[in-house]
């Protein structure tokens, strides 16, 4: 979306904040137009201070952070702001990546479902903790605006009983709300809405899989806008291989292993999030671009480990394909779902047999750094395949917005 000066404040804007375990993301959207008024980016690493970095109307500045923490990012961001965009804020969107079992839907945050959120913290403990922090600084420093929060497991919130239930004691599930919940729900809910775009049909008319590839990886059965099935589950470590996380791992495997190397749980669960995935296989990098690289110059480690990654990612898509009862287009996102040519050849090769192919000049076109609004990469006759770059931001903007509205 364009990037446009902020002009008299006319138009009500919504402030789309957008944290991660170490940086914030945020931009001040118009929700109707999509419109960017603003964009923020900071980062922190090795407890120093965090640099906000601002665009607005073609220019930039970058302002010092109070600290390193999500918070202080928050408040340089507000301090940020000029006085015609705070007067026009129709809202915050707060992106959660985890509503826990009592928010299960998008919601405004009040202190009764401020406190329901505490229940999400030990179930995403890289995100939720720090996103708490953010909008607690937020409500603070803009108590004259309402303040929503856009979950990542909303759009899972009705998955069939079958798709969200574990084999477990039912105790777990009534008691300790031990279910699968699903993320990236607002990548997915952007990029199935916008490939029903893109083909010319209704979105109610079709059985679409979205593959969120980045970091962290999913994917997530649509059928007609709705979640019906996704990869993730209770936390967002099941389902793909990702970047450096295991993804599904047999339980019996992570007791026998624990036994043998003298680790407790938080050990074991610690090896599973930042020692596994690509970079576990590889023993190289958790990056898709240098293995990428590396498999070019002839690493076998790099292209196994690649090999695995589009392996079990195409039988996700036929394992969703039978949740959907059929497949009528396979969508890519994420960091590596836009710009890996070969990571999307390594996953639509194989599934030549729900009929899909690829056209391989098309395919190329979207690669490493093409960015562009996305578009159709099948071959004439398959089912389509596109890459639909995701917009989380103008999701979360347009929640607040309806949520303020009604």
């Amino acid at each position: 979306m364009s990037q446009q000066p902020a002009g008299d404040g006319a138009a009500p804007l919504v402030l789309a904040v957008n944290c991660g375990s170490s940086t914030l993301k945020a931009a001040l959207v118009d929700p109707r137009s999509g419109e960017r008024r603003l964009t923020a980016r900071a980062e922190t690493s090795d407890g120093a201070p965090a640099r906000l970095e601002l665009a607005r109307g073609g220019r930039s500045e970058v302002r010092p952070a109070a600290g390193s923490d999500h918070g202080a990012m928050v408040a340089a961001l507000v301090e940020g702001l000029h006085d015609a965009e705070r007067a026009a804020l129709l809202a915050v969107a707060h992106r959660l990546v985890h509503g826990g079992p009592s928010v299960r839907d998008h919601a405004v945050v009040r202190d009764d479902v401020r406190r329901g959120l505490e229940a999400a913290a030990e179930l995403a403990p890289l995100h939720v903790p720090r996103a708490l922090a953010a909008l607690d600084v937020a409500r603070a420093a803009l108590p004259e605006v309402p303040h929503v929060v856009a979950l990542d497991t909303a759009f899972h919130r009705d998955l069939p009983e079958v798709a969200a239930r574990y084999a477990v004691p039912e105790a777990w599930h009534r008691e300790h709300g031990v279910r699968r919940y699903g993320f990236h729900g607002l990548s997915h809910q952007w990029v199935t809405q916008r490939a029903a775009e893109l083909l010319g049909r209704p979105l109610g008319d079709l059985r679409l899989v979205s593959l969120h590839l980045g970091n962290g990886c999913s994917g997530a059965a649509v059928l007609g806008g709705r979640s019906i099935d996704t990869t993730m589950g209770f936390t967002p470590l099941e389902g793909l291989v990702m970047g450096t996380r295991s993804g599904d791992v047999d339980p019996g495997a992570l007791a026998f292993v624990a036994g043998r190397l003298g680790l407790d749980l938080d050990g074991v669960l610690d090896v599973l999030n930042h020692e596994s995935g690509l970079l576990g296989v590889s023993g190289l990098s958790g990056d898709v671009r240098d293995l990428t690289s590396l498999e070019a110059a002839g690493s076998a480690p790099a292209a196994l480990a690649l090999d695995l990654y589009c392996y079990r990612a195409a039988k996700a898509v036929g394992a969703l394909s039978v949740a959907l009862g059929g497949l009528d287009g396979l969508v890519f996102t994420g960091g590596v779902g836009e710009h890996s040519a070969r990571v999307r050849g390594g996953i639509a090769g194989r599934l030549a047999a729900l009929g899909v192919t690829l056209d391989a000049d098309l395919n190329a076109a979207h690669g490493a750094g093409s960015g562009g609004p996305g578009g159709r990469i099948s071959a004439p006759g398959s089912v389509a395949v596109l890459v639909v770059p995701t917009d989380e931001e103008l999701v979360m903007a347009r929640v607040a917005a309806a949520l303020v509205a009604g």
